[in-house]
């Protein structure tokens, strides 16, 4: 990847993008399709943790595309906030909507017979660690897809040795050799596995850092360090940020 599409000061936001979504011209679906498929995993998982039905959930989403395809948003103004909390709070008004119309119609029957009761006001609390933990599994999960098309396309095998080292966390550098040898299907020694994780972590880092600051509108570096404070994603973009901060100086 090269390094300039990884700079902080090209990052398309997240609030950019709504406003590309609710425009007049030709790059609206562009838009509006992009930002469902960053965010639509979010949305999901936040409804299911908080209606427990899989179906409820579905419908949630439904509504929140439905709302941001009909141009809904339009007027969302960047200067409140975070669009992560723009984002849980339009979600969080749909699942309470959802739940008050469920016990209006008596439909707790066996396929809605799990959705929770709207949140009391001393549940606020919890229903934000609530998005918070879907955002955050969000942005990794758009990060190791990032890192394995970044691998189909150079070639280098940052994604398959990263997922390896994860997925066994208690070899040593010579073990993890040994097994890398069989997952690439090619000799691969201690040394080599060290750089290559170095590396890989170095990419995902980045990655990770580029996906946090398109959701800001203030895409400045402390604005993204405070971002991956809040998220408990800090100490993955430490070595990154710092790399940044060195060149702006």
């Amino acid at each position: 990847m090269e390094e300039d599409d990884l700079h902080i000061s090209r990052i398309n936001t997240a609030w950019s993008m709504v406003r590309e979504a609710h425009g007049d011209h030709t790059a609206v679906q562009s838009a509006q399709q992009r930002l469902l498929e960053r965010y639509g995993g979010a949305v999901r998982k936040y409804a299911l943790s908080a209606l427990r039905n899989e179906d409820a959930a579905e419908d949630v989403f439904q509504e929140f595309a439905l709302k941001f395809v009909r141009g809904d948003f339009g007027n969302a103004d960047p200067e409140r906030g975070r669009f992560r909390a723009f984002v849980k709070t339009v979600v969080y008004r749909l699942i309470v909507d959802y739940q008050r119309r469920v016990k209006k119609l008596g439909r707790e029957g066996a396929m809605h017979s799990n959705i929770a009761e709207p949140a009391d006001s001393e549940d606020t609390k919890n229903d934000d660690e609530a998005f918070r933990t879907s955002w955050r599994d969000e942005l990794l999960a758009r990060c190791w897809q990032r890192l394995e098309a970044d691998e189909r396309k150079s070639g280098k095998p940052y994604y398959t040795v990263l997922r390896y080292r994860v997925a066994h966390p208690d070899l040593r550098s010579p073990e993890l050799a040994e097994g890398l040898t069989k997952e690439l299907g090619k000799p691969i020694n201690a040394g080599a596995v060290r750089v290559l994780l170095h590396r890989s972590r170095d990419l995902f880092a980045e990655m990770l850092l580029d996906e946090v600051s398109e959701s800001l509108s203030d895409s400045s570096l402390d604005e993204a360090e405070q971002e991956l404070i809040d998220l408990e994603l800090h100490e993955y973009c430490r070595p990154a940020l710092d790399k940044r901060r060195e060149k702006e100086k």
